[in-house]
C-alpha cells in the first residue's frame, strides 16, 4: 500500500495531476477518525489518491468519490483495485453537476475538491447530502497563494478562477445555514456544518 501512495505521488508529479497536500490528507483523515465518520462523497477524484488514503484510515469508511476526466477515472479505478480497496471505494465517472444520487443516502462527510470555479455550485448541490452532524470540507481556498493576491495576476483565466474562489470564500463566510472555520493547513481548507438550529 505504501508503495503504492508513492507510486501515484510520482505518478501526480510527471502528469501534472493535482492531487491533495499532505498536511491537508493528514488533517482529513485525523477528521474522519475522530468524528467516526462512515460515509463519505468525493467531488473529485482525480486518480483516486485522496479516496484511498481516506478509506485506508478506518475500516469501516466508505467512499463514494466522482470523477469527469475518463482518463483520471480509468486511473483512479486501477490505483483502487491495486489497493485492494474496491468494495470501500465506489467511483463514479460523471460530471459532479450532473449526478443524481439516491436521496436516501446521507453522508458523514463532503469533501469538494472538484473544478474550483464549481465550489458553490457543488455546495448548494450537495448540501441536502449531509447528515445533521456532518460536515463539508473543501481544499485549495488559498490555491497556491494567489487567493487574496489577484492584482500580481497577469492571466485572465487564473484571475476569473481565482476571483471564483475568493467568491466562494464570501459565500461560505455569509451563509446563514452553515458554520465555516478555515484552515490554514496545505493549501487552504475550511470546515462547514450545520448552524444549530438545523
Amino acid at each position: 500500500m505504501k508503495e503504492k501512495i508513492l507510486e501515484m505521488e510520482s505518478y501526480a508529479q510527471e502528469k501534472n495531476v493535482p492531487i491533495i497536500e499532505k498536511k491537508s490528507i493528514a488533517f482529513i483523515m485525523k477528521y474522519i477518525k475522530d468524528h467516526n465518520v462512515k460515509n463519505v462523497l468525493e467531488i473529485g477524484a482525480a486518480i483516486g489518491y485522496s479516496a484511498i488514503l481516506m478509506a485506508s484510515c478506518k475500516e469501516d469508511c466508505f467512499i463514494t468519490t466522482i470523477e469527469r476526466d475518463e482518463e483520471r477515472y480509468l486511473e483512479a479505478l486501477k490505483n483502487v483495485k491495486a489497493c485492494g480497496l474496491d468494495k470501500k471505494i465506489n467511483v463514479v465517472f460523471q460530471d459532479a453537476l450532473d449526478v443524481n444520487l439516491s436521496e436516501e443516502i446521507k453522508y458523514d462527510l463532503i469533501f469538494i475538491d472538484g473544478a474550483k470555479a464549481q465550489n458553490t455550485k457543488f455546495f448548494e448541490k450537495y448540501k441536502y447530502f449531509l447528515k445533521e452532524n456532518g460536515a463539508i470540507i473543501t481544499d485549495n481556498l488559498k490555491f497556491h497563494g494567489y487567493v487574496g493576491a489577484s492584482d500580481k495576476i497577469e492571466s485572465k483565466n487564473l484571475k476569473s478562477l481565482v476571483s471564483k474562489i475568493e467568491e466562494y470564500i464570501e459565500f461560505l463566510k455569509n451563509n446563514e445555514e452553515f458554520d465555516t472555520t478555515f484552515y490554514d493547513i496545505g493549501d487552504g481548507l475550511s470546515v462547514s456544518t450545520w448552524k444549530n438550529e438545523k
